[in-house]
């Protein structure tokens, strides 16, 4: 018998406007945030010339949890993703505890990456990254946005896709234009000695950073028009698509710069090597428009985290209210804007950016533990049940642990505040009955 829960619940309001596309976009853009931008240089100092090979093997280190998320969900048609895996199998408790993790992470990311926005504007108009300029920056970007996914899901998703396809143009001409104009050079000889082991596990605890933010794409469940299918599709495509190109823009940086360990600005010289002046100016569009999509993508996917807890009745039922006109979770997405607003303006997010990696491989193992309590009662036509058993929920599982033992202590006793902070907004929201 199903879980009455696993349903799309009765309190659902929001219009399901979401198809297969539109999951793919969450997907990638969740995936492709800023740090692209910054990781050819790290990987090339810690593993030469064998780090495009690194990226291959975080790709296969994420692949069973994303299969995991994408079996998950298959299961589901209402909204919140890990919340509602987390509940069912293991009690509202660790259902909110998922989600609120996942909540903070996608919002002190959010906050870094308007930050890193805004300096990409001051690039072009100087004023814009200092003092008053600054903050009415920044105030104009979550006020954007938030007043785009006020307006309703297909206008996020219009916006989405205008920014991606910008920052796929930028991103896709460089390995592109990298192999036309360098030929056999982009092709490494790894004649080079093999990098210490401990050089080769930092090099993937830094690149598995941008292979998360996946589990974006199926919060919004309750948004989709058919989610047993475009899910697990939309999860796989992502995958699969992001770790070419990623794997592309590697080698093409290193040959077409060797000394890309040394840069500050790797991507950014790439482009003004290959392409002169106005490729660095195209590459400035690119990092503008790529952080833009993992914007709308957050800001999205996270507010309705903060919706469906308050359908379950773990948050205030404030954050629950949709929207008369537009049918979204209004409340929700002000509250977003505002909080990001203040983080980005008067926060640092240095060591606060290193806790959102704990606690999504809290999230990630949570998710895939799940899969042997909840399969029995999801197993059925129209499902997406992975072969092989629980092989690959364990596969994920031994993954999330592997990356848990690279995290700093610092890290780990901040996660913890962060759960004894979650804990008490839980019994709160539950006392509310």
């Amino acid at each position: 018998m199903v879980p009455p829960s696993s349903n799309a619940g009765s309190e659902e309001k929001l219009p399901r406007n979401l198809g297969l596309w539109g999951i793919w976009m969450l997907v990638v853009n969740g995936l492709i945030g800023a740090g692209i931008f910054g990781l050819p240089s790290g990987a090339a100092a810690l593993a030469g010339e064998y780090s495009v090979l690194v990226y291959a093997f975080c790709a296969l280190l994420i692949l069973p949890i994303i299969l995991c998320f994408a079996e998950l969900g298959s299961y589901f048609r209402g909204t919140g993703g890990p919340i509602r895996y987390g509940t069912l199998a293991f009690g509202p408790f660790i259902g909110f505890q998922g989600g609120w993790m996942y909540y903070l992470a996608r919002l002190i990311s959010f906050s870094a990456n308007t930050v890193l926005l805004t300096d990409s504007i001051a690039y072009f108009i100087e004023g814009a990254g200092t003092g008053t300029g600054r903050i009415i920056s920044l105030a104009v970007i979550c006020v954007g946005l938030s007043v785009i996914n006020v307006i309703g899901s297909i206008e996020s998703i219009r916006s989405m896709t205008l920014f991606t396809i910008i920052k796929f143009a930028v991103l896709i001409l460089l390995p592109l234009g990298g192999f036309i104009l360098l030929g056999s050079e982009v092709i490494p000889r790894f004649d080079s000695p093999l990098p210490q082991k401990g050089n080769l596990g930092a090099a993937a605890l830094l690149l598995i950073y941008a292979f998360v933010g996946f589990e974006g794409a199926v919060v919004p469940a309750g948004e989709a028009k058919k989610p047993e299918r475009d899910m697990p599709l939309g999860l796989l495509l992502g995958l699969g698509i992001v770790a070419v190109l990623y794997m592309g823009i590697q080698l093409v940086s290193q040959a077409a710069v060797p000394e890309i360990a040394q840069s500050k600005t790797p991507l950014l010289d790439v482009s003004a090597r290959l392409f002169g002046s106005f490729g660095a100016i195209l590459l400035m569009v690119g990092v503008a428009a790529s952080v833009l999509a993992n914007l709308v993508s957050s800001m999205f996917s996270a507010t309705r985290v903060t919706y469906a807890l308050s359908i379950e009745k773990s948050l205030p039922r404030w954050f629950g209210e949709v929207h008369e006109r537009y049918l979204t979770p209004a409340n929700s997405v002000i509250f977003f804007g505002i909080a990001a607003f203040l983080l980005a303006a008067f926060g640092s997010f240095t060591v606060l950016a290193a806790m959102t990696v704990l606690s999504r491989l809290f999230l990630y193992g949570m998710s895939c533990a799940a899969i042997p309590k909840l399969r029995p009662h999801f197993r059925g036509e129209g499902r997406f049940i992975l072969k092989g058993g629980y092989i690959i929920p364990i596969f994920g599982i031994g993954a999330c642990l592997w990356l848990m033992l690279q995290v700093s202590g610092q890290s780990i006793w901040m996660t913890a505040i962060f759960v004894g902070i979650g804990s008490l907004l839980f019994w709160i929201g539950k006392k509310q009955d």
